[in-house]
């Protein structure tokens, strides 16, 4: 096949899979047009008679291409190998496994040249289904959707961001270092890929049709540190964490002094306010080195003086809360106290994120469109 013919490159990561990846091809021969799509099969060691399945459809199919690897292994870098090897504009990643339905792949290069970046067929959008998994097998994504969502921002407004299914331009991943951990490609890319517009549309992923599944707990311990890895690589998904650690390293700084003063009989309410002084000083140089490293601009003295201020109203914010919670509501004051603790935090994060370090360039909003409920999340 002409590599300049090709619009789709189709990557299906196998591992003794047998006879799957004919059904497959099948499949997608069903639904796409001749000489548009080129299939890349990327193999971990199958055993022999997956490996003879495989050798008979790329002398059977000039479209079909196989990437046998031995020194490597995992589904995440098998489709960074195929990445590599791909030759169409268009990419869509699936399994071999016929879970993934070929059916819907018209509609995928459809919103693609509509004008959307990445398409995920979703389980969990209105008509889409996941009866292809068992009650444990459902919990367990569900769990790993939850514990993405929580750690990336990224994936917040995905409704299935741990799908093997998907499909892109390749402008969304060009020039960028992939470093997936396991399983979860979609979640490396949505994290480190450039795009703006995301479609998400239904889809019933289909019961296994033949072998077993690979999912195992070291998958899901895999998975943790794929989460881990993107967290600590993206200035923008660790700021959050950098802020908790930076504010619990001010509550010592600011015990430490206030015990000092006191020892040296300074008056309490000196104290208090030079110790609180001096940890607002190191929350804000710590904050400035590491927490929003990526978004200094401008006159430190300037950052400064908005740091100060709102976390002066973030003070104001927490003893309002403080009151009103202890005085009106008769809270605990200890509960009250840890409640205006957690409001201002809130506020101090967000107001020093957009006003104290406010980058000149923010990343463009996602939209996600759900195919049949005519809704978009902004």
């Amino acid at each position: 096949m002409e590599v300049s013919q090709v619009t789709l490159s189709i990557i299906v990561p196998t591992y003794n899979e047998l006879d799957n990846p004919k059904r497959l091809i099948n499949e997608i021969m069903r639904y796409l047009p001749d000489g548009t799509f080129e299939v890349i099969f990327v193999d971990d060691s199958s055993d022999e008679r997956s490996i003879e399945w495989l050798n008979a459809l790329c002398k059977t199919y000039p479209f079909v291409r196989l990437f046998h690897r031995v020194q490597e292994r995992g589904l995440g870098s098998a489709v960074v190998r195929g990445l590599e090897l791909a030759c169409g504009e268009w990419i869509a990643v699936m399994d071999a496994d016929l879970q993934h339905p070929a059916s819907v792949l018209p509609e995928m290069m459809r919103a693609l040249s509509a004008g959307y970046d990445v398409v995920i067929p979703s389980r969990f959008v209105p008509g889409g289904s996941d009866g292809g998994l068992s009650l444990p097998r459902k919990w367990i994504s569900f769990t790993a959707r939850l514990i993405g969502r929580l750690a990336l921002k990224r994936l917040r407004k995905v409704s299935d961001p741990t799908s093997g299914f998907f499909m892109m331009k390749r402008a969304v991943i060009e020039g960028v270092a992939l470093r997936p951990v396991g399983w979860k490609i979609l979640i490396e890319i949505l994290a480190r890929g450039s795009y703006t517009l995301i479609l998400e549309i239904p889809y019933t992923f289909e019961a296994r049709a033949f072998c077993e599944s690979k999912m195992s707990l070291y998958e899901q311990w895999n998975y943790l540190r794929h989460l881990g890895r993107l967290i600590l690589d993206s200035p923008e998904e660790r700021r959050v964490y950098l802020f908790a650690l930076v504010g619990a390293s001010g509550v010592f700084v600011n015990e430490l002094f206030y015990d000092v003063l006191i020892h040296l009989q300074v008056a309490l309410w000196i104290a208090g306010m030079l110790s609180g002084f001096i940890a607002m000083v190191t929350n804000f140089v710590l904050n400035d080195r590491l927490t929003w490293v990526d978004a200094r601009a401008g006159q430190a003295h300037r950052r400064f003086l908005k740091y100060v201020i709102t976390s002066l109203i973030g003070i104001a914010i927490s003893t309002v809360v403080l009151s009103f919670l202890a005085y009106g509501e008769r809270v605990n004051s200890l509960y009250a106290n840890g409640a205006g603790i957690a409001v201002a935090t809130v506020w101090n994060f967000y107001i020093n994120n957009f006003w104290t370090w406010r980058k000149k360039h923010r990343v463009v909003d996602i939209v996600i469109s759900s195919v049949g409920t005519s809704t978009e999340i902004r």
